[in-house]
């Protein structure tokens, strides 16, 4: 079963990012930790129904990873747009079987790529050249170990995760797509004249905010 896993917030910096967020919806997302293998790090916290909230960013204090980082945070274009402020990346669907996933994907998903980062390891979808497929309106694929996200361990801030929105000029052709992957039911399409996708989320204090 393919699950909605978390949502990525990209962000120049954690620290501006994190006030930003806060002056947006209410709340202060704790520090997460470091990925050594991309050279980036993040911020994290639960949202309801076992999916969790990410920012990310490249780590100012790494050194350049071997390999071209994910969420396209290597690309002129995405750091131009992060210097603005922060914006929505990508979402992250949760399988079972990543290597089934891949291979019966009808677009290219990238390689599997096996990561860990303290306790927690994982496998995920990363292309070679880090970019996002449709400027992210494709999820990127994650597989745990168990079956179980660690959202559970993470900072509850009374989060939730409205909707997914995703924007293309031909929705018919991303929603043949996203059916092909079995995750149709996860996200609205609308028509845009650009690709790209934003997050609906509410907290205590903020309901139904749009972030874009």
């Amino acid at each position: 079963m393919n699950l909605i896993d978390h949502i990525a917030l990209g962000a120049a910096d954690l620290q501006t990012a994190k006030q930003w967020l806060k002056e947006k919806i209410g709340i202060e997302v704790p520090d997460g930790g470091k990925h050594e293998a991309m050279s980036t790090h993040n911020c994290l916290c639960q949202a309801h129904n076992n999916q969790y909230f990410e920012i990310i960013a490249i780590d100012p204090t790494a050194p350049p990873p071997n390999r071209a980082r994910w969420f396209g945070l290597d690309s002129a274009s995405v750091q131009s747009r992060l210097q603005h402020y922060p914006s929505p990346l990508a979402w992250i669907v949760s399988t079972t079987n990543l290597e089934q996933t891949v291979a019966n994907s009808p677009v290219d998903l990238g390689e599997i790529v096996e990561l860990s980062r303290d306790d927690l390891s994982w496998k995920v979808t990363v292309k070679k050249d880090g970019s996002l497929n449709e400027n992210g309106v494709i999820p990127i694929f994650i597989e745990w170990p168990d079956g179980i996200n660690p959202s559970s361990n993470m900072p509850n801030l009374n989060l939730s995760i409205n909707s997914i929105n995703l924007r293309h000029p031909d929705p018919g052709y991303i929603n043949d797509i996203l059916a092909a992957l079995k995750v149709d039911h996860l996200a609205n399409i609308l028509f845009a004249n650009d690709a790209g996708i934003e997050f609906n989320l509410s907290t205590d204090t903020h309901t139904n905010v749009t972030i874009t």
